[in-house]
């Protein structure tokens, strides 16, 4: 009992360092503001993050979790005025700029999901840069419906609940 409470503990502390915007990175590559939503076990799951690059022109080409059978970039794009989740190859990130994975744009598609991501956890992600190398951040988990970390929709829960591909 005492090992989970230690571990309860340090994942939310690890989630109040992650919604407060500190940096984590590597080299020019800073990562700020990590989150998910809450999920079940074989279910799918999201990241949203803020990529900050101080340096040259770089791309994000992978990610991997242990929580996860597969973690895929994508975006969401409009077809016929439905909104889909689409598989992208990598993630630009232009030279002194950011880019931020966001509901409705960017994210990381955590899938499989090998235990369910409760509100108060925290998710270790290693984010995979083609110039930059790997770079270990943490994703702290919001409720279901959140819009941002810390943030919640109006009534709880999003409508319609898990991400279908």
């Amino acid at each position: 009992m005492k090992v989970f409470s230690r571990r309860a503990a340090l994942g939310t502390m690890l989630g109040l360092v992650a919604t407060r915007g500190i940096a984590q990175g590597h080299g020019p590559i800073q990562v700020e503001a990590g989150w998910s939503r809450a999920a079940g076990a074989g279910r799918v799951g999201a990241g949203f993050l803020t990529l900050r690059n101080t340096g040259a022109a770089d791309r994000l080409v992978s990610a991997r979790t242990e929580i996860a059978g597969t973690v895929e970039l994508h975006t969401h794009i409009h077809d016929n005025g439905v909104m889909r989740m689409r598989p992208v190859a990598a993630i630009e990130l232009p030279a002194g700029e950011t880019v931020t994975l966001r509901p409705g744009g960017l994210h990381l598609m955590l899938i499989d999901l090998k235990q369910p991501l409760n509100q108060g956890d925290t998710v270790p992600v290693t984010l995979v840069f083609e110039k930059a190398g790997e770079v270990r951040t943490q994703l702290a988990v919001q409720a279901a419906g959140a819009r941002g970390p810390g943030a919640t929709m109006p009534g709880g829960a999003m409508p319609g609940g898990s991400h279908r591909h």
